[in-house]
């Protein structure tokens, strides 16, 4: 569940500012990814776990609601995840998020790999234990999934997991965090030595695009006015799975997930900004 205050400037180690607004909205990276890509036109299932408090009950509601197949969402006792968001005037986040439930989530269960099974694409976060992480990415492997990862919160990646995916998906800081290069481009070529496909977003400054044997290709970001920022990234990576699900090609996929973003944007909240199929073509 995203907690999210809305103030003018976010305040420093010590200061107590004023805030505007404050929000509840169901979150987190893997539900907002899922969202977005049920909205953006895909059949979606999602693996995780939510507590047995409220949060957890209007967590999964509002994914049933999105046209998610939650029936591989556990409910665990305990307290759902939760994120405190601050956004400021300009649209800007920081983040702190707190696992909950989502630490239980270590291994598949039974009944798991069902779901993955015929599933075009796996898209994984890292909200959730490594080892289950692992797991799930051997299991889209085996049965023949593009497995894409969103490296967040970045964290060192094991080899076991990097040998099971397709595309990789930071965003510029988390490019930077796993190689040491702050230039997006040598972060990229850096990736590369690891993976096959890589996607670097950079913000209003679009993404780049990489893949061994290629020259990068930068996508640019469409230019709107942002109201929200949060879920803008999540919302990139769940429509390019879709694009890539359909197989287009991953320039026109990149634009696809760029229109995606901008719509989001331009709205409060992480999953209540994304947009549908019929907008994002629209648009």
């Amino acid at each position: 569940m995203d907690l999210v205050a809305y103030v003018d400037t976010v305040p420093a180690s010590g200061e107590t500012v004023q805030g505007r607004q404050f929000r509840q909205i169901p979150g987190g990276k893997g539900a907002n990814q899922a969202i977005a890509a049920a909205r953006a036109g895909a059949d979606v299932a999602f693996l995780g776990a939510v507590g047995d408090d409220a949060f957890g009950v209007q967590l999964r509601t509002t994914l049933v609601d999105s046209g998610v197949d939650v029936s591989g969402l556990r409910t665990v006792a305990g307290a759902s995840g939760v994120a405190h968001i601050v956004v400021d005037a300009a649209g800007s986040n920081s983040i702190i998020v707190i696992p909950g439930a989502n630490g239980t989530v270590t291994a598949l269960r039974e009944g798991d790999t069902r779901l993955l099974d015929g599933a075009r694409v796996l898209l994984l976060q890292l909200e959730t234990p490594m080892s289950g992480v692992v797991a799930a990415a051997r299991a889209g492997r085996s049965l023949g999934a593009t497995t894409m990862l969103t490296p967040a919160p970045a964290r060192p990646l094991p080899a076991e997991l990097l040998e099971c995916v397709d595309v990789l998906l930071p965003n510029q800081h988390e490019a930077a965090a796993l190689t040491g290069h702050d230039d997006p481009e040598r972060a990229l070529a850096a990736l590369l030595e690891s993976v096959p496909e890589v996607v670097v977003t950079l913000g209003g400054d679009g993404s780049l695009y990489g893949a061994r044997g290629r020259d990068p290709v930068r996508v640019p970001a469409v230019r709107v006015e942002p109201v929200d920022t949060t879920g803008a990234g999540d919302t990139f990576c769940g429509a390019f799975a879709v694009a890539r699900a359909e197989g287009r090609d991953p320039e026109e996929a990149l634009r696809f997930a760029a229109r995606a973003a901008a719509l989001s944007v331009q709205r409060h909240g992480a999953s209540t900004s994304m947009p549908t199929r019929a907008e994002i073509d629209a648009f």
